[in-house]
């Protein structure tokens, strides 16, 4: 290590292959050297984790060193939701199964001490999804008699936990962490499911409101700056990221201009749920409109991988010509690259993406690598059990339930994907927003300002790949 942290400190700028190639050379694990230097340099870039998760190792090391550390929060508006996954945590009643029938020995007792307990809050749950304001403590006892069972083993044995063991044991320490900080902001809920004539179920500690466990996090720093292009509306940020009231707050003016981009509304196509399937065709002559009238590179977001795959159909038999391609779930890194890859300068065609997710946002397509975009949904959350609990606590704190659940989030998720298409000041490009929920005073309210008021879609123009588009505005 010393020798490895020698040639580290001499190299001046350690990105990911830097430091993997100075740790192999020296035999001492990368992801160690880079908790070694991070006493050393001077700025670190990383994941919001190594500051703000339960167990965030760098939020320590700043404590123990007593450093004035500045945070650098960059999109910041994607926090709340990582926090409330932070500050969570869940075990399935599933995962048991196999470790009960070759239990490691002091475990036997200890297993079937939790699956009772288990079973008893099967038997007294009356709905599929129950949600509580607290923990049930005999069966949090009986998890904390595994987890002591397991320390057991791990002293006698420290190579004995292995595999489904391993991973056990380090989601049961996760949910006792979440245990202990279980607060105001957090719900016990379970969900119910049948396995063949078996009854299981799936227990989450659900954070709701970040702010309680973000905002110690936040006073331990010297300072924080939090940026985004999405941070409004303020209060919904102030509230949830447990930010102190008398924080600045900047509103700095974008360096684009309303003539660089075209918002054009697509109001006559509704894609609420119970409309989508009578308005596919609606929604086809949509894109294929545009893209008739100005041929290019475009990305076409919608709210779940169904909708996607509907719409890609109802596109593909309007206007067979248009090249397309899509977004598929579990993408890897080199899928990701592929779909990307498309996008060449002056290329044609469109690619169809998930809003909220790996293309949504943080990917730079400047130039004519994309010229427009199609946002066919206002990003709403689904309307699920969960989403009506955070939707009703957040109601009660805060008076504002719909907003703060549904609204603020769906279109936070909308402008991220929209700002995909104008990503400099010599960029011109054009965003259709599909649905007619568009319209309205308070939706558009949230959009940026220096976007232009939103025009009707223009008639449809003939094209190569079908019958004649009629009026889509």
């Amino acid at each position: 290590m010393p020798a490895a942290r020698a040639e580290a400190g001499q190299a001046g700028w350690l990105d990911r292959q830097a430091l993997r190639e100075i740790a192999l050379r020296h035999q001492v694990c990368p992801y160690y050297l880079v908790q070694e230097m991070a006493r050393w340099v001077d700025v670190l870039v990383g994941d919001y984790n190594y500051w703000f998760d339960v167990s965030a190792w760098l939020h320590g090391l700043a404590l123990q060193q007593g450093w004035r550390a500045t945070l650098l929060v960059d999109e910041a508006h994607n926090l709340v939701d990582r926090a409330r996954s932070m500050y969570s945590a869940e075990l399935d009643q599933q995962r048991l199964v196999p470790l009960r029938k070759a239990p490691l020995p002091g475990l036997a007792g200890p297993l079937q001490r939790l699956w009772r307990a288990w079973n008893a809050l099967n038997a007294e749950q009356t709905a599929a999804y129950q949600a509580a304001a607290s923990p049930p403590a005999a069966w949090l006892a009986a998890l904390q008699g595994c987890v002591g069972a397991l320390n057991t083993c791990l002293n006698e044995n420290p190579q004995g936990l292995q595999g489904p063991w391993l991973e056990f044991y380090f989601d049961a320490l996760h949910v006792q962490r979440i245990a202990e900080r279980f607060g105001e902001g957090h719900i016990f809920d379970s969900h119910q499911y049948d396995l063949g004539r078996q009854r299981r179920s799936r227990l989450c500690l659900r954070n709701l409101v970040p702010a309680q466990a973000l905002a110690p996090r936040m006073q331990a720093a010297h300072s924080v700056v939090l940026f985004s292009a999405t941070l409004s509306p303020a209060r919904y940020f102030l509230d949830l990221l447990g930010l102190p009231a008398d924080c600045a707050w900047l509103d700095v003016p974008s360096p684009f201009a309303a003539r660089q981009l075209q918002v054009r509304l697509a109001g006559h196509v509704s894609t609420r749920y119970q409309h989508r399937e009578s308005s596919l065709a609606a929604l086809a002559q949509v894109l294929a409109g545009q893209y008739r009238r100005q041929p290019g590179n475009y990305l076409a977001f919608f709210s779940s991988y169904q909708y996607l795959e509907q719409a890609l159909g109802a596109l593909r038999a309007e206007a067979p010509g248009v090249p397309v391609w899509a977004q598929a779930p579990r993408m890897g890194e080199a899928e990701r690259e592929a779909f990307i890859a498309r996008f060449v300068e002056g290329g044609r065609g469109i690619g169809f993406a998930v809003l909220g997710g790996a293309f949504g946002e943080g990917i730079d397509l400047p130039g004519g690598r994309l010229i427009g975009a199609f946002i066919a949904t206002l990003g709403l959350a689904q309307l699920n059990p969960v989403n009506e609990q955070l939707r009703q606590r957040l109601q009660q704190r805060y008076g504002a339930g719909y907003d703060y659940a549904y609204l603020y989030p769906g279109l936070h998720k909308v402008v991220q994907a929209a700002g995909r298409v104008i990503r400099d000041e010599g960029d011109q490009g054009v965003v259709v927003l599909i649905d007619d929920r568009f319209a309205q005073p308070q939706v558009q309210a949230l959009l940026p300002r220096w976007w232009p008021l939103a025009e009707p879609c223009p008639p449809a123009l003939p094209g190569d790949y079908g019958q004649t588009l009629p009026l889509l505005g």
